[in-house]
């Protein structure tokens, strides 16, 4: 199913508040959840004092936070240092949860499920830290840049098998992933054309853990790939690759349905007036997530809450929206809990999203998980418990604790029942503290909470 409904020209014209369509809170919630992992009620507070397009234009572009890329190196060094890559996710959680920069976050988040590499079969921490960081780099940069470089990053030639490939034996994995899963999508290539493209890219090797081209083990000969032929050296192979009319459409499907809806998939007619404006941009990744977060489309109900949420948008997302602070070391294994390992997606094809990250044991799982963060002692929110930070809220009573819990972490209004039942749990006799954090971890059962 497509939605060959929505108007393209209407949908990529930019949004303009009106009486309305006014820029207000619920608005700038929307904004700063899918542009991040959720936001705080201050930051909400200063977004409707902006103009949205200026505020798109600081999280495309973002002046980076000296002290805080300090604070994440130490910490990186102290990951890396224990050789263990399964620590990587307390660091990247880390990274996430305080991150001044949340669309860069987000989008080094995407293109490690949109080139997926897992350190279950890589292995070496560093080897995965320096691929993050490459994600990191071109983020919202040059995709033509980013695919050129992913090609020789040591992390992604292990995990497809391709750290000795000669040219006796092409091996045929990353030529086809190149093609089916990174730029261009199933039905827009041929067999031969992976057979040919496994031949440029051999003579590829890595030593002491970094790529190295050995051109005695390079076939130099001429090959025919995609309609083209020539001795094809492995730039120029790759830019063959991206000058396919099928590239810049694949890459903004897939933009359109991380920042956008999970279903349905984008009809050609709406992918169309982005693709051609990233091929005229020069494959600027920042320009088209700019275009996606300022349209008119992204701020109608063909898109509020019709994203699930990922773990990561379900923990990082509470944990930043109620200001809270939590052990990463442990965050880092709920993730992994709740089917989103960071640094260990399942499979090349990274991880399928949308409805499938929901079923009756993971519904249980994620419940679970929000119930232990909430309730675990050593989690603090701006600093204190629960019952002071709502106060600081202006959220005394318990109707106005559930009315800013709604605010702040839901998309869709729930039904009015709910409300009823969450202030019954506020208002019963006891800690208040615990009381909210039992009203919160109730919230998070509701099919309103899973969505965004």
């Amino acid at each position: 199913m497509t939605n060959t409904a929505i108007d393209p020209t209407w949908a990529w014209t930019p949004y303009r508040p009106t009486d309305e369509q006014p820029w207000n809170r619920t608005r700038a919630a929307h904004l700063l959840r899918r542009a991040g992992f959720g936001s705080k009620s201050k930051a909400i507070d200063a977004a409707v004092a902006q103009d949205p397009d200026e505020i798109v234009a600081g999280l495309v572009a973002p002046n980076l936070d000296a002290e805080f890329e300090r604070d994440s190196d130490a910490f990186a060094t102290t990951i890396l240092a224990s050789g263990n890559p399964k620590q990587l996710s307390a660091w990247w959680s880390y990274v996430m949860l305080r991150t001044p920069h949340p669309l860069l976050e987000k989008t080094t988040l995407f293109w490690h499920g949109h080139f997926a590499t897992s350190a279950a079969k890589v292995e070496d921490s560093r080897t995965m830290y320096n691929q993050n960081r490459l994600f990191r780099q071109y983020a919202l940069g040059d995709f033509g840049k980013l695919t050129h470089a992913i090609s020789r990053d040591p992390a992604m030639l292990i995990y497809l098998d391709s750290v000795t490939n000669r040219k006796a034996h092409p091996n045929e994995n990353f030529a086809r992933e190149l093609m089916e899963l990174f730029c261009l999508g199933e039905g827009n290539y041929s067999e031969k054309d992976i057979q040919e493209l496994a031949r440029c890219f051999t003579g590829w090797e890595i030593r002491r853990g970094s790529f190295r081209f050995n051109r005695f083990q390079h076939d130099a000969g001429t090959k025919s790939v995609l309609g083209r032929n020539g001795p094809m050296p492995e730039e120029e192979s790759i830019d063959i690759v991206l000058d396919q009319p099928a590239a810049p459409q694949f890459i903004v499907r897939k933009l359109i349905r991380y920042f956008m809806f999970d279903e349905p998939v984008a009809s050609d007619e709406l992918v169309a007036p982005l693709a051609n404006e990233l091929r005229e941009h020069a494959w600027d990744i920042g320009h088209v997530i700019r275009r996606i977060l300022t349209s008119q489309l992204f701020h109608s109900e063909h898109v509020v809450g019709r994203k699930v949420r990922s773990p990561v948008d379900l923990v990082v997302g509470l944990l930043r929206t109620l200001e809270g602070s939590a052990n990463a070391y442990q965050l880092g294994d709920d993730l992994d809990s709740l089917g989103q390992g960071l640094f260990y997606p399942p499979n090349v094809k990274g991880w399928d999203g949308g409805r499938a990250w929901i079923n009756s044991s993971t519904l249980l799982g994620r419940a679970n998980v929000i119930g232990r963060i909430i309730r675990d002692e050593k989690t603090r929110f701006a600093g204190g418990n629960l019952k002071e930070y709502f106060a600081r809220l202006d959220a005394d009573s318990a109707p106005t604790i559930v009315d800013r819990l709604f605010e702040l972490t839901l998309a869709v209004e729930p039904p009015q029942n709910v409300k009823e039942q969450l202030v019954e749990v506020v208002n019963r006799p006891g800690d208040r503290s615990q009381r909210i954090a039992e009203a919160i971890h109730a919230l998070s059962t509701i099919p309103e909470f899973q969505v965004m």
